[in-house]
């Protein structure tokens, strides 16, 4: 309000300075006079302040209609003028709105739409960096591999966009199943950018799937370095590279290597029960029960597992059922209440043939985790209890239908595994392996007599086999 007021002022001002200076003028006396090529002029005061006014404007005028007519002639000859830079203006604006047209279309889905915008953004605008990744995106989305790729490769010429060419053939080799290519772009890539998150996972999967265990540790540093894995997972995903390594050793039968590999796993994660066995192992054959019998309970105080209480016994193969009893105390005074530690106990008992502590040792195992297992060591506690061969046949019937108990399981895609990998054969995930139960449970299998043999270490009358095959056949007839 304030500055409007002023600007009225200074116009009412200036406008009373002019007439002021009008008058005073038109006041004095005198007039000047002007001869030019024969022409006479007489002016007044006012007439040549009015004169001099023009001529001023007039020169103005004709100075700005030079300098747009030298505009004009640079303008033709190609050079850089207002016009030219307006008419660029307006080229790069409406290069931009087709380029950000063509990425609303990429992500839209419209790859057609997108491929078009794309193509106009490229006529437009001198960003070939940003055009021709359009370009490979539109084509991607529009399903044509072949433009999209060369694309990526027109971006490998340029060593800022070297690595964005890199990474997309990448991902089309990968989609495509080329993963011996993809192994070698992402090596690349990772040499470009050893900092990127994304790289790092994808070099690591695919040195994970092609057994290249050693240039995974080097990438699972890396990736430690910049901070990518906290201290716990590193440990522990080192640890099954190395496991995984000295697997591959064993194929190669280097034993020390084996040996040393091992036991440098185990130390890394010594609850990873793989590498706890193996490590067990390599004690073994070294030499050295107790440092075997101390990884492999300090493993089972972490997790119990049936392959450490093999692992165990590995260590006195010729002892007997009492001394193993006592040796494996070690194992069972740990987690007491663990449905593995209870059923390695009933194991161990009915190698000892004290058939009544096996029973107890399975508590309430039966009735609340009624597994394969635990119903047939039901079955071996009965035979050897000196109960009828119907009673034996009912446990074993019951462990035909019986889940299977604890598994190696994907986390990810719940896949189960016979045995464990460092990497899921279903999904292809890194270190997704946990040894636990089934979401569904799963029939346990078709041939529960033949495990009680092995418990008991005697196998039935052929008459009795017989009898137990037609019941476990009934019984199946019957589930179905």
């Amino acid at each position: 309000m304030l500055w409007s007021l002023i600007k009225i002022l200074a116009f009412v001002l200036g406008v009373t300075a002019l007439t002021y200076g009008a008058m005073e003028l038109s006041q004095i006396q005198g007039e000047v006079l002007i001869t030019f090529a024969g022409l006479e002029m007489r002016l007044g005061p006012l007439e040549l302040a009015f004169a001099l006014v023009g001529m001023v404007v007039l020169t103005w005028v004709m100075f700005k209609l030079l300098g747009m007519l030298v505009a004009f002639l640079k303008f033709l000859n190609g050079d850089e003028t207002a016009v030219s830079r307006y008419f660029t203006r307006n080229r790069v604006e409406r290069g931009y709105q087709a380029l950000t047209e063509g990425m609303m279309a990429v992500a839209s889905g419209e790859g057609h739409l997108a491929l078009a915008k794309a193509a106009k953004a490229e006529k437009l605008l001198d960003k070939p960096e940003l055009t021709t990744l359009l370009i490979a995106q539109a084509a991607e989305v529009a399903g044509d591999q072949k433009k999209a790729e060369a694309a990526y490769k027109l971006l490998l010429t340029e060593d800022r966009t070297r690595f964005v060419g890199i990474r997309g053939l990448m991902q089309q080799k990968l989609a495509a199943g080329d993963t011996e290519t993809a192994l070698k772009l992402a090596q690349k890539a990772f040499e470009l950018k050893p900092k990127h998150e994304a790289t790092q996972d994808t070099l690591l999967k695919l040195q994970a799937d092609s057994g290249d265990w050693t240039g995974a540790r080097a990438t699972l540093a890396a990736k430690a370095k910049s901070g990518g894995l906290p201290k716990d997972v590193l440990r522990r995903r080192d640890a099954v590279l190395a496991l995984s390594e000295a697997k591959d050793l064993i194929n190669e039968e280097s034993s020390i290597d084996v040996q040393e590999a091992a036991i440098a796993a185990n130390k890394q994660s010594p609850d990873l029960i793989p590498a706890a066995v193996m490590a067990a192992r390599a004690h073994i054959a070294k030499g050295k029960p107790k440092l075997a019998a101390r990884v492999l309970t300090k493993a089972w105080t972490a997790k119990p597992h049936p392959d450490l209480a093999a692992a165990f016994a590995e260590i006195m193969p010729d002892e007997t059922p009492a001394q193993r009893l006592k040796r494996f105390n070690a194992l069972t005074k740990v987690n007491p209440t663990d449905p593995e530690t209870q059923m390695l106990l009933a194991e161990l008992q009915i190698a000892a043939e004290d058939f009544p502590a096996a029973r107890r040792a399975l508590g309430t195992l039966p009735e609340d985790v009624p597994t394969a297992r635990v119903l047939t060591l039901m079955a071996a506690i009965e035979r050897g209890s000196g109960a009828e061969d119907q009673v034996v046949r009912g446990w074993l019937t019951k462990a035909l239908v019986a889940p299977r108990g604890p598994q190696w399981i994907c986390d990810k895609c719940q896949s189960i595994h016979a045995e464990w990998e460092p990497v899921c054969q279903s999904c292809g995930s890194f270190d997704t392996l946990s040894w636990k139960a089934p979401a569904k449970a799963e029939v346990a299998m078709p041939v529960g007599n033949e495990m009680l043999p092995l418990i008991v270490g005697a196998a039935p009358s052929p008459e009795v086999e017989d009898e137990i095959e037609a019941e476990d056949i009934s019984s199946v007839e019957v589930q179905k």
